[in-house]
């Protein structure tokens, strides 16, 4: 597998990465770990994960799938075959939120705890904190990369002005600067990323792993109607609101791909994500071992440029 830096970071990372929101939310811990080994025996490197995953369901407290990804590290011994990327700043409680110099110093201690090692890879601000001057929050990641805790930092949920700003603070302080942007980015949610954040990264040399490569499922291509939206959690929430003729649009194209292919619609769609050269590695999750070995199929596929180019025009933006 031919793995790609991130930014400028010399962090060698697999062209798709797992994401953990899975994890404790919708697979167990005995599937986790199957999961789990069988990425990393497939021959990819690349786990994401935060500290708020997964706070949204009832009884949990955020820290779950940090939890279990620490597990396996501890029962598997292959912490040295991954890259182990997490986030930190969305709310964890009462004050326990934001990326003040306080705060990222007793969260970066919580998610080494919960996850049994003791560096993170790429350490993440999970959200764009205008009340913490940028100083301060990269002051206390360069802090972190001192003393051997985090190996690189990224950008998560930034807007291309805010991100520019951080990049040139670092740039005047000397101060460790975001190697990575992880922005919303998918067939049917382009036009944001593509507009700004796009040519920053691009002109700054920062790697991208954007989140919900498959727009929550949509472009798996199981949902095509509002009756089959209503059977899944995510369907009737994130995924109804691409029920319309331009996801649909988007659906018959990557079924046309697909079948050209000998391919099925996700892997097409994270294909054509593999294939943009601002994109480092998009992020998916999978809940059994038949959607991981379809997710891993994705990277084996080498869209030639007729397929790009319909697949452009059909995600198109509607006028």
């Amino acid at each position: 597998m031919q793995f790609r830096e991130l930014g400028r970071s010399g962090l060698q990372v697999s062209p798709l990465c797992f994401g953990g929101n899975v994890f404790g939310w919708t697979v167990d811990e005995a599937t986790s770990f199957r999961l789990l080994d069988a990425w990393v025996d497939a021959g990819f490197n690349f786990i994401d994960t935060a500290d708020v995953y997964s706070t949204w369901v009832p009884g949990h407290a955020g820290g779950e799938s940090e939890t279990i990804i620490g597990q396996w590290l501890r029962k598997s011994g292959k912490r040295n075959r991954i890259v182990l990327a997490t986030k930190v700043g969305k709310p964890m409680g009462a004050d326990k939120k934001g990326l003040s110099a306080a705060y990222v110093r007793e969260a970066v201690e919580a998610s080494l705890r919960r996850l049994q090692t003791d560096c993170i890879d790429l350490y993440q601000s999970h959200d764009d904190d205008p009340n913490t001057p940028f100083e301060e929050t990269l002051g206390v990641f360069a802090e972190l990369i001192r003393a051997g805790k985090v190996r690189a930092i990224g950008a998560s949920n930034h807007s291309a002005a805010r991100l520019a700003q951080a990049l040139d603070v670092a740039e005047r302080t000397k101060l460790p600067r975001y190697e990575s942007l992880q922005p919303l980015y998918n067939l049917c949610d382009r036009a944001v990323y593509e507009a700004e954040l796009e040519p920053l990264c691009t002109a700054r040399g920062l790697g991208v792993i954007n989140y919900y490569a498959l727009a929550a499922g949509f472009l798996s291509g199981k949902y095509r109607s509002q009756a089959d939206a209503g059977k899944s959690m995510r369907g009737t929430g994130t995924v109804a609101k691409y029920l319309n003729p331009r996801g649909l649009r988007i659906l018959d194209t990557l079924d046309q791909t697909a079948r050209q292919y000998g391919a099925t619609p996700a892997q097409i769609a994270l294909a054509w994500q593999i294939a943009r050269p601002s994109v480092t590695a998009p992020i998916a999750s999978a809940s059994s071992i038949e959607q991981l070995d379809e997710l891993t199929g994705a990277v084996r596929i080498e869209l030639d440029a007729e397929s790009i180019k319909a697949l452009d025009t059909a995600s198109a933006e509607d006028r």
